[in-house]
């Protein structure tokens, strides 16, 4: 796998959208890209339609985030 997404994307994403099929297939192109899942779905409601955010990350942001010298976490 690349050390970098392709197409000059981002290492991390938060795919956000209303929770409906063009959503899903949002999220089913990151992965097929090589993105993971990171963390939990999150979804609010803003009166009409519920919303939907997904964090990606590319792996090999998450490996230099695991090394020793990384910076800590806030």
């Amino acid at each position: 796998m690349d050390s970098k997404p392709p197409n000059d994307m981002p290492p991390y994403r938060l795919v956000t959208g209303k929770d409906d099929a063009h959503f899903c297939r949002r999220i089913s192109e990151a992965l097929a890209l090589g993105y993971r899942l990171h963390g939990s779905p999150a979804c609010t409601f803003n009166g009409t339609d519920v919303i939907v955010a997904q964090a990606v990350v590319w792996p090999s942001a998450i490996a230099a985030d695991t090394r020793e010298d990384a910076p800590p976490r806030a």
